[in-house]
């Protein structure tokens, strides 16, 4: 159990003052997969927030009467609508991206406290009354406009201390009230930060268990690779949709190791194992890094999707990876296990727009050739074209 915890525990481990994963491949990894919620989340907000700005100028109006600084605050409130209007539109306009969304939630909230802090000197005998709202905006930048804590936390803090100065210059308030609003504030915003902290954990903690049920769904969990049943669900049929919709050719190699079972029978399953392991490492060592997929297709047999590679670059790959696994050996028990592998190399051509390709007829054909592969001695490659293969069965 440990062997699958720690590793998972370090891949995602979060830093714990920015509540963000350590790794910033699996922080934007979790971003995307939250962008909908998040954008959706932004923009209720957002608009919920402009319409009481803009309903409460009538209170202004009340309160200050027709006046120039009136006209001040509601430009000032106007300005709010217009920020938060822009960022929705820019977000609706870069719907995949993340920063945009970030700036876009970022720039509504320093607009809004600023226009506040704004409202709070025109109308200096309201104090009471504009602690309460500011409290309600400080749990709002927190909790309901999704951006990154350590963002949300400045402007939080930025501005209780711009609005504690705020009230000293322009109120009237004895001290001990003083007191005990500032004592309000912050305590608004150590709740608000303790929320804020819970509910980005949990996101992520949420979003760890996700992933990490995902990948055990197409992983193997000996050798790392991608599983049989991952292969032929989704990287099979998406990689035959794709050569055919652009017309492109795609390799196949099916690899199996040589003598595996006298190797199980000779130094037991815990060597078979590491050879397993050991062969595996080799293979996803070589292929190209998060283009080639590299599959455990059956005991001691690997499957390779090599997306646009012709029959020339397939068979190439073949016969490095047949010359790795030739030059090294696996140590077990103080011994050196050499190891070999036949491969059957196929190469599926579809930029004539072939429809008559199957994922059956594919597996077929690399079984095939790594049949021939090891009746002839094992250790070596035999290579065809599926296309030539088809068409000379018909015939």
């Amino acid at each position: 159990m440990k062997n699958i915890i720690a590793p998972s525990l370090v891949k995602f481990a979060i830093q714990p003052v920015r509540v963000e994963f350590r790794s910033d491949e699996i922080e934007r990894n979790f971003q995307v997969h939250h962008l909908v919620r998040n954008q959706a989340s932004l923009r209720t907000t957002l608009i919920f927030c402009s319409f009481f700005y803009l309903a409460f100028a009538l209170t202004d109006a009340i309160v200050l009467g027709y006046t120039s600084e009136t006209l001040l605050l509601l430009a000032a409130r106007m300005f709010v609508a217009i920020t938060a209007t822009v960022g929705l539109y820019q977000v609706r306009l870069r719907p995949a991206s993340v920063i945009t969304l970030q700036l876009a939630a970022t720039a509504a909230e320093i607009v809004g406290m600023g226009t506040f802090m704004l409202i709070v000197r025109h109308r200096p005998s309201e104090i009471p009354w504009h602690a309460m709202s500011f409290c309600i905006m400080l749990i709002v930048v927190y909790i309901f406009i999704p951006n990154r804590l350590i963002v949300s936390k400045c402007i939080a803090f930025l501005s209780t201390a711009i609005f504690i100065v705020v009230v000293l210059k322009t109120s009237t308030l004895k001290l001990s009230d003083m007191l005990t609003m500032s004592m309000l504030l912050l305590l608004t915003n150590s709740f608000g930060l303790v929320a804020a902290r819970r509910y980005q954990r949990l996101w992520r903690d949420e979003y760890r268990v996700q992933s990490l049920l995902t990948e055990q769904a197409m992983k193997d969990h000996l050798t790392g690779c991608f599983n049989r049943r991952h292969l032929h669900d989704v990287l099979l049929p998406a990689e035959l949709k794709r050569a055919r919709r652009h017309r492109l050719s795609f390799g196949v190699i099916l690899c199996d190791i040589d003598h595996f079972k006298s190797i199980n029978d000779t130094y037991g399953h815990l060597c078979g194992d590491a050879v397993l392991r050991s062969c595996s490492a080799l293979l996803q060592r070589l292929v190209r890094q998060q283009v080639d997929c590299v599959v455990r297709y059956g005991g001691e047999e690997f499957l390779l999707l090599l997306p646009q590679t012709d029959r020339l670059g397939a068979v190439n790959l073949a016969e490095r990876l047949r010359q790795a696994f030739a030059e090294t050996s696996v140590e077990w028990s103080g011994q050196s296990i050499a190891v070999t592998a036949s491969f059957g190399v196929l190469a599926v051509d579809l930029a004539g727009g072939n429809t008559e390709v199957t994922e059956e007829a594919i597996i077929a054909a690399a079984d095939s050739l790594l049949y021939r592969a090891k009746t002839k001695g094992r250790n070596n490659i035999q290579s065809d074209d599926l296309l030539h293969r088809m068409a000379s069965r018909s015939v």
